[in-house]
């Protein structure tokens, strides 16, 4: 980059607010912040680093919630609805953060701030009120067990209905260890377990009102290249279909391909899919689409069933619907709905439900440890019962609640088919046939998830791809997904399903800051985002396993036994090559390890620093 001085694209501000002591204090957003690790995931990956002890319980006032925007949050920019919150995961013990759209990160701008970290704890419930460069904590004692969609109903008749919360429900005040945080009545982020963070600090909601305006270079392109994209996106032949059922597509398209996990993933199809499909949500429930701040393709699935309305997207349904053997489409809804006004994650919640069935199912859980419930696959009732007590943590529902991690330590025989990496639940991709999406699963820097990498439909249509180009494809798939979407902040649906060019965000990264940045810088950012994530788990765990980088046991060792992908499984060999690549190509030493010389080649010496003060000394 020939400028190291942005003229745009950031307000200047973070906000800190110690919840402990009931104070905040604004600070500048520090230039190399902004230019190393450019906003979103970067910030938050680097300021728990620098900013918190090594080993601390995330559930202790010592933990720091981060919300962070990116520099094309809030400006006339596809998509540009984006906010990323982080924190030490509970669940996971290591990085965790998770993002959501909506309309929270741009009121954040014009309120004023770049980022709130949020540190300390209450002694009692608040919430925290910014507008216009203001903050305001304020007690939430009459807020305190309510759903989510009550406490944002709530707040925003009393600031206003323009006002922007994110919000805990029940789960997050119950530190459920895969509650989320819920904005605009159902936009979910952070599931390892940011909700049971903010629970555990005693923080209810965060209130956001702004009426200022975010400095930007060149105002006057954005909008032309807007424009420009409106137009393009909008006569693409994906469009209707997209706006008619969102991710729900997928559906079907998983069925077909032999990846949606049925049956806590012992099965790639499943019977009854049409049953569950985005046809079926089109044709009965669905009443409208909405789509967040910017969006040029809205993909909200707003569906109305008797008095609830929900919005439903392909995860959701894959996890509490095929992946519980569940097929009928009104109760998948309601256990949807359920989750969102609780505040806990569908993904980790279907997976958690389905490792459950299975324990059942062969006699390891019995109908004594669920309280009668007939905790059995298909038994929507039964899993409805579930949601309740792991919510509340009422009987087994106590185990529940700390994830499927904590499963495997009192159900040793289910190690073989626990979906999880680094004690993460899968996401709703089985990956019997598809040892890169493994792989991609395996190495987020947040435990399993899909965000990073969705490499499948890469992988299912280019079957003669080598191993070599498989693995190079994957990492530079994570950098854009994950570093660079991740941090410039805005949604990459548009450039995924519907082609649109980087070369569109690097323009509008230009014209909002006036940084002459190119791909290859944001590449490299990516490869400093990745690196610090990483050195952060190893200064958390005090080492580094080459076993924390592998899939699930199920899909080396259990063959599919239906369909047409009968009899696949991954070929551990293949892993164990991909993965040696993988590390190879990072700069990682054969143990996943980053070596001295990679972190200097970033600009990273700060951290060779930060770990060695924590006795831990990188190879060479």
């Amino acid at each position: 980059m020939s400028q190291l001085d942005p003229k745009g694209g950031y307000t200047g501000k973070i906000l800190r607010v110690d919840l402990s002591r009931r104070k905040y204090r604004i600070e500048e957003t520090p230039r190399d912040l902004m230019i190393r690790f450019l906003g979103g995931r970067g910030f938050i990956a680097k300021i728990l680093l620098d900013e918190t002890a090594p080993h601390i319980d995330p559930l202790s006032p010592d933990n720091k919630v981060i919300f962070a925007t990116g520099p094309l949050t809030g400006l006339p920019v596809a998509g540009s609805g984006k906010c990323v919150v982080g924190c030490k995961s509970p669940e996971s013990g290591g990085y965790c953060d998770g993002n959501f759209g909506g309309y929270f990160g741009p009121m954040l701008k014009y309120a004023g701030f770049d980022a709130i970290v949020i540190e300390g704890r209450s002694e009692r419930p608040v919430y925290i009120y910014v507008e216009d460069g203001q903050c305001e904590i304020v007690n939430a004692d009459d807020l305190w067990g309510s759903t989510t969609s009550v406490c944002e109903t709530t707040l925003k008749e009393r600031h206003g209905r323009e006002c922007a919360v994110a919000c805990i429900g029940p789960a997050g005040e119950n530190l459920v260890k895969y509650a989320n945080v819920i904005h605009d009545y159902g936009r979910a982020g952070g599931r390892p377990g940011v909700g049971a963070v903010l629970g555990s600090k005693k923080l209810k909601a965060i209130v956001v009102r702004g009426t200022g305006e975010i400095p930007v270079h060149d105002l006057d392109s954005l909008i032309v290249m807007l424009r420009d994209v409106v137009r393009k996106l909008r006569d693409s032949q994906f469009y209707d279909t997209w706006t008619r059922q969102g991710t729900m597509v997928t559906i079907l398209w998983s069925n077909e391909n032999s990846c949606l996990p049925v049956r806590n993933f012992r099965e790639a199809v499943f019977e009854n899919a049409h049953k569950i499909s985005g046809e079926v949500m089109e044709k009965f429930l669905k009443y409208r689409t909405r789509g967040c701040f910017a969006c040029p393709t809205p993909c909200g699935n707003l569906c109305r069933f008797g008095k609830h309305v929900v919005e439903l997207d392909y995860e959701q349904v894959a996890m509490l619907g095929a992946n519980l053997g569940i097929d009928d489409m009104l109760h998948v809804a309601y256990m949807v709905k359920l989750s969102d006004e609780y505040g806990m994650d569908t993904i980790s919640l279907g997976n958690v439900l389905g490792l459950a069935m299975e324990l059942y199912e062969r006699g390891l859980i019995t109908s004594e440890d669920t309280g009668g419930v007939e905790l059995r696959f298909g038994n929507a009732e039964a899993a409805t019962q579930m949601i309740e007590m792991i919510v509340h943590r009422k009987g087994i529902g106590s185990i529940l609640a700390e994830g499927v991690a904590k499963l495997v330590e009192k159900y040793p025989e289910a190690r073989k088919f626990a979906m999880q990496c680094k004690n993460v639940e899968i996401s709703a991709y089985n990956c019997h046939i598809a040892p890169g999406m493994a792989l991609a699963y395996a190495t987020s820097p947040i435990g399993a998830h899909h965000k990073d990498a969705w490499f499948i439909s890469i992988e299912l249509k280019n079957p003669d791809m080598s191993i070599e180009e498989k693995v190079q494809k994957l990492i530079w798939m994570q950098n854009i997904r994950g570093g660079l979407f991740e941090c410039i902040g805005t949604c990459r649906l548009q450039w995924v399903e519907f082609g649109l060019d980087l070369d569109y965000y690097i323009r509008a990264l230009r014209a909002a800051t006036g940084l002459e940045i190119t791909l290859s810088d944001l590449m490299t950012i990516a490869e400093r985002v990745y690196n610090v994530i990483r050195c952060y788990w190893i200064r958390e765990l005090g080492h580094w396993k080459r076993e924390y980088d592998y899939p699930p046991q199920r899909w080396f060792e259990e063959p599919l036994t239906s369909g047409p992908r009968k009899g696949a499984r991954i070929d551990r060999e293949t892993y164990e090559k991909m993965l040696q690549l993988y590390y190879k190509y990072r700069g990682w030493t054969e143990d996943g390890v980053p070596r001295k010389e990679t972190l200097r080649k970033l600009g990273l010496e700060d951290i060779i620093e930060a770990l060695r003060a924590s006795d831990i000394e990188l190879p060479d």
